[in-house]
């Protein structure tokens, strides 16, 4: 297996991406995340441009990593001064980094349109700045800026940049696809070319590193591969400018399971959700269901068909076994779903449908009744658990709502204020509670938590994450039903459950109430519980 090595750039390229911003703090848990996943080089910012970078490099000082070398980012230095005298290569060298990678300019309309600046200062610029560099006992690679389009304008000059950085010192020269236009077809034909001008040069490696401006990022990465690269530039979730950069949850499984490359160990590999789970909470974005490898849906399976299949042998309808990258199958209830949906989403979630007399078929034909009237259980498993309990007559409630009142006040000196009152039975007990919240759903929550919690203390680690209302059918107005999403977690689940209803409150109320149903049947011991059920 031919060794390709990681290059992370999430903590500066990926902070260049609309709404993404990490802090300091937020940079270093990061950095331990990606180098306990295996990630071998960690681009942790440009210390000459901001002083959140160059205090994430003063922590990172005192940082110990067992895989990864931490790299800091800059340019070469500026036209018409020396080395000695630029602020942004002192910056690099002040950082104490062990690796530091600087990017030149490889396509001539750049240097000379942009920068107003010679071919031949640039070529200088590029030389002097690297070697400078090794002089500080650094690792120093050299990022070859709109390498591609420049190849493609002036084959020419844009090697000879490559040729001056390598005389400067650089054992690794990354080719950039900056403005992320080019095709795989042009980047296996460059790449390779560039290599084979280099051929014969002792120790001398290439990299990639791609934009997604044409959704071909991880392609052309991996294409870069196959050419002959053996380092890859990316960030974690594809976050950078504009479209953002090659995707490496989806660029190191294809190295380590469709390539054959050593990128990364299995083990770590398993990593690679959690991974993308955490910078995504991190950096305060919404996970992508459909981001391939990790998304919640890249092995989710909704036709019936497909279903039927992935029961007898899973590989008819998986690329790879999704346990390798940390995921796991999914199977989904809709109104699309056949019975063989329903079969195995009852084994996952541990329910009996042969029970009772009640088939498959009598179970899909309720359930697509009650997508017809609005609900969207392929969003909320945890009401489908619910549902499928109640069809079977194996539910049994750990708590029934007799009645609840909610009263919203609104003056002119003051916001909204809500006032909710609750009467639910437990068993053969009682109880009435009211309390305060700051809108009807948040006071139906509190109360009902008062309500239960002394009966059931575990509800004390049920949070809820999401709340989303969406209007079914518009046409009738401020009359039309309604679907709520509650999406909750506990220390160990998120899951979500749904409500429909020409009334909002009531719809919240059901979701709100099957999330409690939920989380209380996770845990079915409770003596309450099993008295009832017998």
């Amino acid at each position: 297996m031919e060794k390709v090595l990681l290059y992370d750039t999430t903590l500066r390229d990926g902070m260049q991406g609309e709404n993404i911003f990490f802090s300091p703090e937020d940079k270093v848990k990061i950095a331990k995340r990606l180098d306990d996943a295996g990630i071998h080089y960690i681009e942790g910012g440009w210390p000459g441009s901001n002083p959140g970078a160059q205090h994430f490099f003063e922590m990172a000082k005192n940082m110990e990593f067992k895989n990864a070398k931490v790299a800091a980012f800059g340019s070469t230095r500026r036209q018409g001064k020396t080395c000695e005298e630029d602020a942004n290569l002192t910056a690099l060298i002040n950082s104490q980094a062990p690796v530091i990678t600087i990017f030149g300019k490889s396509w001539d309309l750049h240097v000379e349109s942009i920068m107003e600046n010679t071919k031949a200062e640039n070529l200088a610029m590029i030389k002097e700045s690297v070697a400078y560099l090794i002089t500080h006992n650094r690792e120093v690679f050299y990022d070859a800026e709109h390498f591609f389009d420049g190849y493609k304008a002036n084959p020419d000059y844009a090697l000879n940049t490559l040729e001056a950085a390598v005389e400067g010192g650089t054992k690794c020269l990354v080719l950039c696809d900056t403005n992320g236009g080019s095709l795989p077809c042009e980047i296996e034909s460059i790449t390779r070319k560039a290599i084979e001008h280099f051929k014969g040069t002792p120790g001398l490696i290439f990299g990639i590193h791609t934009h997604n401006d044409c959704a071909m990022a991880v392609a052309n990465s991996a294409t870069a591969v196959h050419a002959g690269a053996t380092m890859v530039q990316g960030t974690v979730n594809g976050y950078g400018e504009r479209c953002g950069n090659a995707d490496l949850t989806a660029i190191i499984p294809i190295l380590a399971l469709k390539m054959n490359r050593d990128c990364m160990s299995r083990e770590n590999l398993k990593k690679i959700l959690n991974l993308s789970r955490f910078i995504s909470e991190t950096a305060n974005v919404p996970p992508v269901n459909s981001r391939p490898f990790v998304g919640k849906s890249a092995f989710a399976h909704k036709g019936g068909v497909h279903v039927s299949a992935i029961m007898k042998n899973p590989r008819a309808y998986e690329h790879i076994s999704p346990e390798l990258v940390g995921n796991k199958r999914r199977v989904i209830v809709s109104e699309q779903s056949g019975k063989s949906n329903i079969e195995y989403k009852a084994r996952e979630l541990g329910v009996d449908i042969g029970k009772n007399g009640v088939t498959g078929h009598q179970i899909v034909s309720s359930i697509k009744e009650l997508e017809d009237y609005g609900f969207e259980f392929d969003a909320a498993e945890g009401s489908l658990k619910l549902i499928m309990e109640k069809l079977t007559d194996q539910f049994v409630p750990y708590f029934e709502l007799e009645s609840f009142r909610v009263v919203v006040e609104k003056d002119k000196e003051r916001p909204c204020y809500s006032h909710a009152m609750i009467k639910i039975r437990v068993g053969n007990k009682t109880e009435i509670t009211s309390a305060e919240g700051e809108g009807p759903v948040s006071a139906l929550d509190n109360a009902l938590r008062k309500a239960l919690t002394t009966i059931y203390p575990q509800i004390d680690d049920l949070h809820l994450v999401d709340f989303k209302v969406r209007v079914i059918d518009g046409m009738d107005g401020t009359d039309a039903k309604v679907r709520v999403l509650i999406e909750s977690r506990d220390e160990n689940n998120i899951f979500s459950t749904i409500g429909v209803s020409e009334d909002i409150i009531e719809a919240s109320w059901q979701a709100l109430a099957d999330s409690f149903q939920y989380k209380l049947s996770l845990d079915n011991k409770n003596p309450i519980h099993n008295k009832k059920a017998k």
